[in-house]
């Protein structure tokens, strides 16, 4: 793998991927060249049918909650993939908290971001922060700090369907997690959420 200013270069015998890569993806793959590593891809077409010109291109994130936070941030209007790709410069928790309080000014200063889109991505995806804002976030090796997102993502889910509004959920999971214990399975981080809340 070689890593760029804006894509890593993977080889997957006999080929080679150019894969473009938001800031934060690519300070995080900068410790792992000539390792092996899995990336969660999204695939989008470049350029315009009018000029005939169309080309292929892959996205990669380091988990799945990342692509999906990116695809999310990619629908609001006057945002689009190059400029998401340009504004994810920091950990996706940190955006999705930015936009679940309401921080125009701390979204602003974004690179490509400026006030009005700011306003447009608050207004468009501040509800459906919560489960983002949740993202275990990693070492500078790649490892999980504490707990994993998938368990978080499940706990998370099963929450929701128990009737806790997505905030309340989010807060459960918060308190849980402010132990410091890992949990290895949704159960148990079930489990320790309900002794706390009684």
């Amino acid at each position: 793998m070689r890593v760029g200013e804006t894509a890593v270069t993977i080889q997957s015998d006999p080929f080679e991927y150019e894969v473009l890569v938001a800031d934060y993806t690519r300070r995080q793959l900068q410790n792992r060249v000539e390792q092996s590593i899995r990336l969660h891809t999204l695939d989008y077409i470049e350029g315009n049918a009018q000029g005939g010109r169309l080309t292929p291109r892959l996205i990669g994130f380091m988990t799945e909650p990342e692509r999906q936070f990116f695809d999310l941030f990619c629908s609001v209007d006057g945002v689009g993939v190059k400029k998401a790709l340009r504004a994810m410069v920091r950990p996706v928790k940190e955006l999705a908290v930015l936009i679940e309080e309401q921080d125009a000014k701390g979204l602003s200063a974004l690179p490509g971001i400026g006030p009005a889109t700011s306003e447009r991505v608050i207004a468009k995806l501040r509800r459906k922060m919560p489960r983002f804002a949740l993202m275990v976030e990693r070492d500078s090796a790649g490892d999980e700090v504490v707990g994993s997102n998938e368990v978080i993502g499940e706990t998370f889910d099963a929450l929701v369907t128990l009737g806790h509004s997505e905030a309340d959920a989010r807060k459960l999971i918060d308190d849980a997690m402010l132990s410091g214990k890992k949990f290895k399975d949704t159960e148990s981080l079930l489990t320790a959420i309900y002794q706390r809340s009684h």
